[in-house]
């Protein structure tokens, strides 16, 4: 079986644990999966919960709620091998990740299929934020990114404003408002459209050769703190004289032992 996962991207404040619940709450008997980064982050309605043991809180209907913290690959093959499985997953990405990153990332899992990416466009907030040249390249590829642009607190502020903001910064894409959003249309399989980069930026890989000990927790540290590295994985040689396995989405990484007989190098994919 093939589970469906969608993944809700946004940045800060823009309402995805809001969608969320509102999923949650008319999901008519459906298990839902639901992947956090940090339960610390989460704020699902209270009414809601059932249990809560480790890293899996208990939600009502069947639906269960997994933090994945610099695991992603191993929380997603953990939800995939649930009794029963939950029959779609829902991803909460980190205000600050790059969903489109993370969308391609879930091919590495078998058995998980990405369904869509579902971008938040905060109305009270992206004019500021878009205008804030710290932030830009940031909203721009979390929307190019999007299958479906969904305009969040429009009863706050202007809808239009935001609406021709997302037409020039994303053009093409799928806009709704928020009050118009149902499961149905959230859940709905829009994988095959081609990904879009704003201003018309491809991605570049790059494969890194080591000729002997690499200290693997500061290269991770390295290549997080590239905002262009939006992918990488590969394996490296340590001081011990083990190798381990480097994965690293935005600037979300883990390090793991590899196989003994693994091939050295790190893929890496950045957006110039």
């Amino acid at each position: 079986m093939t589970l469906p996962l969608t993944v809700l991207g946004g940045y800060l404040g823009a309402g995805k644990t809001t969608l969320v619940n509102k999923l949650l709450r008319e999901g008519d008997g459906e298990r839902i999966a639901i992947l956090v980064n940090d339960f610390g982050e989460l704020a699902v309605d209270a009414d809601l919960i059932e249990a809560e043991d480790g890293d899996i809180i208990s939600l009502a209907g069947g639906c269960v709620c997994c933090s994945y913290g610099d695991d992603l690959m191993s929380a997603l093959m953990s939800m995939r091998n649930m009794e029963p499985p939950p029959q779609r997953i829902v991803l909460e990405a980190s205000g600050i990740a790059m969903p489109g990153a993370i969308g391609a990332s879930i091919g590495l899992v078998p058995g998980i299929e990405l369904s869509s990416i579902i971008v938040l466009a905060d109305a009270e907030h992206m004019p500021a934020h878009l205008a804030n040249s710290y932030l830009t390249d940031t909203i721009e590829r979390q929307l190019n990114s999007a299958d479906l642009i969904v305009i969040t607190k429009a009863d706050i502020a202007a809808a239009d404003t935001v609406r021709d903001l997302i037409a020039h910064t994303a053009p093409g894409l799928p806009v709704v408002d928020a009050d118009q959003v149902s499961n149905a249309l959230i859940f709905a399989n829009r994988s095959a459209r081609p990904a879009v980069e704003p201003h018309g930026a491809h991605h570049h890989t790059e494969l890194l050769i080591f000729d002997g000990a690499v200290d693997v927790e500061a290269l991770a540290q390295d290549l997080a703190t590239d905002r262009q590295i939006v992918r990488a994985k590969g394996v490296v040689p340590t001081s011990d004289g083990t190798l381990a396995l480097l994965q690293l989405t935005d600037s979300t990484w883990a390090v793991s032992p590899a196989p003994p007989d693994a091939s050295l190098g790190v893929v890496v994919i950045s957006i110039p």
